[in-house]
């Protein structure tokens, strides 16, 4: 008796074995959904306006949108409060923009700051820096590991910051 349970066990442990190895899975409909591109264009300015005011302007080089994130190449964004902010390369999502290689923000009126990488928040109008960075005005020089500037107060908070900060005597 021992000996024909043994043989069950091991035919349904082969047929098992036999029957997931050559079985294919089936995929999910997002594994095979291809995405494709929706638009392309090059040396194109867009211009963000409400019934009011015009909210932003972005230029670029070369641009792609695929899956409704648009890549654009040397991006240039400008809005009420971002004087000038560019970048090698920027991603256009609703919410955010994704900025990689030579970032670079110009303050109203403030510092300058460069960076390799960064993101601005466009409804919290906050821009982070997420690698090291540099902020310049004339003489002054702060170097720090990972910044918050908040736009409409004029804010920075930043991490591991090392600066050179020249004052005027009174």
């Amino acid at each position: 008796m021992g000996l024909k349970l043994e043989l069950f066990l091991a035919i349904v442990i082969v047929v098992t074995t036999v029957v997931t190895m050559s079985s294919k899975l089936s995929e999910s409909t997002d594994a095979k959904r291809t995405l494709h591109k929706e638009i392309e264009f090059g040396n194109t300015m867009f211009t963000e306006v409400t019934t009011e005011v015009m909210e932003s302007v972005a230029f670029g080089t070369h641009g792609v949108r695929i899956g409704g994130v648009l890549s654009v190449d040397n991006f240039v964004y400008h809005s009420q409060t971002v004087e000038l902010l560019r970048a090698k390369q920027g991603r256009y999502t609703p919410k955010r923009i994704y900025l990689d290689g030579n970032v670079s923000f110009d303050q109203k009126g403030g510092f300058s700051y460069r960076t390799q990488h960064a993101y601005y928040d466009r409804h919290t109008e906050i821009l982070y820096a997420t690698s090291p960075f540099v902020a310049t005005k004339g003489e002054n020089v702060i170097h720090g590991e990972r910044m918050a500037y908040r736009t409409q107060s004029k804010e920075v908070f930043a991490t591991k910051v090392n600066a050179v900060i020249y004052t005027v005597e009174k």
